[in-house]
């Protein structure tokens, strides 16, 4: 399982790569190899200001639907609309190819409250 170390995570399997005032967000390794093949993202917030741990859109995959946190609290700048033709990147490159939204940071000091790559390997039990 991969878990890159530069980067943070939430309980709810989303990892966050800071950059400045930026965060990009994306789901982990661990939740795209539970939730099987992906067929669908759908992010509706872009452009609206959320707040953490609140929804910012779905993953679905051919057995389940998912909910998608914020990480952070924030605007949502942009969606990787690459995902709109070809979903299974998330399944594929989940930390590269397959990231999903981009937020402008309003509280940094949440960044705080995310778990680093040991922390979440405990949760998932890696």
């Amino acid at each position: 399982m991969n878990i890159p170390s530069d980067l943070k995570y939430t309980k709810d399997h989303e990892w966050v790569k800071i950059d400045g005032d930026t965060a990009t967000v994306g789901i982990t390794d661990f939740a795209q190899s539970e939730l099987g093949d992906i067929v669908y993202v759908d992010v509706d917030t872009v452009d609206e200001t959320v707040d953490q741990e609140q929804v910012f859109g779905t993953v679905e995959a051919v057995k389940t639907v998912s909910d998608l946190f914020m990480p952070l609290s924030g605007e949502v700048i942009e969606f990787n609309s690459a995902l709109e033709d070809n979903p299974e990147k998330v399944n594929t490159d989940p930390y590269g190819e397959g990231w999903m939204i981009k937020i402008k940071i309003s509280d940094s000091s949440q960044i705080e409250s995310l778990l680093d790559a040991d922390a979440y390997k405990e949760i998932v039990g890696a």
